[in-house]
Parts: structure tokens; C-alpha cells; sequence
């Protein structure tokens, strides 16, 4: 509904006798009677706001992220392992020691034709060692220097005297013979050990492991 606007020419709207005021462009502008505002509030009652067209858009809340936890320094180090990672871990094979070493035993992988040469006494003697008159210390000495010697010139059979011994060290020398020979560092260089005759103890024969020529 348009609102009636009173244009007034006359003395009257010069004068404003008639309590109204005119504006700069010349229309008279008054006071809503008491009736007339009851009209203008019936009309504007049913009037609504046009709805845009755009469409705003709806700000999504952040979501509030915590920072991860620290890991105790225990768990950190160590390494977690899972089920793709885990991979099964054979026994260490335990190694082989050495047969025991004794007097007129046949040792394992020896040919035939070998121990029959050494133990019936036909093989070949490459050097000797005396050990008369020594005591237990410096025959000890002396073997093992003589095996070292042995292990350089290749040799492949060597003969040990050691006495049947007399006195109060009466064969100490001959019996602690194959201990010497079991220790690890001269048994790996011995095949087998014999007496060169069945009758004779005081000394032994000795066949060696030897390199290819």
C-alpha cells in the first residue's frame, strides 16, 4: 500500500499556518494520523524479507587435535616386532671337537693304507725328538717347538722318545705326552699316534696332517 503524499500550493503552505513543514523538494511532509499508522502496521505485518539466492556457506568447526603422546624411553628402544617381520633363526650347529686321542687307536677318515704303514712300523720317519733328561716344563717346550717345526716343513711322520723314565718322575714325561698332543692347537695337526713296536712304550710315532705338495 503507497502512502497518499499532500502536495500543497498555496498561501497557506508558505506561511505554515497549517503546521506543516515543507521539504527542500518542495512536498510537504506531515505526522501519520492515528488510524493511518494502524493501517501501516496491518500492511507491513504480512511482509517478509526476500530470501537470497546464494546460499552461505557453513563454517565447520576444527576440530581441536592433541599432540601425540611421548613414548616412555623404554618402549622406544626397544623394536617391535610383528609377525610379517619375525624371522625364525636356525640353532647354531654345535661345532665338532676332535676324537679323543689315544695310543694304537685308529682315528675316523684315516685310510687303510696309511695306519697299516704306520702302525706296523713301515712308514717313514721325516725327523725325531729326544727328550731324555729333561724335566716335565722343558720337554713340554721342546714338543711343541718341534711341532710347529713340523707344521712348516710338511712334515707327515715324526717320532717322539720320551723313556719309560726312572726315579721319582719314572714316565711322567711319557704319560703326559698325549695330553700335550690333545691340546687345541696341536691336535688339529694329528692323525694318529702309535708305538713302533708292541714290546717298547718309551716312545711314540706320530703321522701328521700334511699339505698338498
Amino acid at each position: 500500500m503507497t502512502l497518499e503524499t499532500v502536495t500543497c500550493s498555496g498561501p497557506e503552505s508558505q506561511s505554515g499556518e497549517t503546521g506543516e513543514a515543507a521539504g527542500e523538494d518542495g512536498v510537504a511532509k506531515r505526522d501519520l494520523r492515528e488510524d493511518e499508522a494502524t493501517l501501516w502496521r496491518m500492511v507491513v505485518r504480512d511482509i517478509k524479507p526476500l530470501k537470497s539466492s546464494r546460499t552461505p556457506h557453513r563454517m565447520m568447526p576444527v576440530a581441536k587435535t592433541e599432540p601425540p603422546a611421548l613414548m616412555p624411553e623404554a618402549a622406544r628402544s626397544t623394536p617391535v616386532v610383528s609377525r610379517r617381520s619375525f624371522v625364525s633363526v636356525q640353532p647354531k650347529k654345535p661345532v665338532s671337537r676332535p676324537a679323543e686321542l689315544a695310543v694304537g687307536v685308529r682315528a675316523p677318515g684315516l685310510d687303510d693304507t696309511s695306519w697299516k704303514r704306520l702302525s706296523r712300523g713301515q712308514m717313514k720317519v721325516d725327523a725325531r725328538l729326544d727328550l731324555h733328561g729333561y724335566v716335565v716344563q722343558e720337554a713340554f717346550e721342546r714338543l711343541y717347538d718341534f711341532m710347529q717345526r713340523a707344521r712348516v716343513r710338511n712334515w707327515r711322520c715324526i717320532e717322539i722318545v720320551t723313556g719309560l723314565g726312572s726315579g721319582q718322575t719314572s714316565g711322567l714325561i711319557r704319560r703326559e705326552l698325549p695330553l700335550w698332543l690333545q691340546r687345541g692347537d696341536l691336535r688339529s695337526m694329528v692323525l694318529a699316534v702309535v708305538h713302533p713296536h708292541a714290546a717298547n712304550h718309551g716312545s711314540v710315532r706320530i703321522l701328521l696332517k700334511t699339505r698338498r705338495r
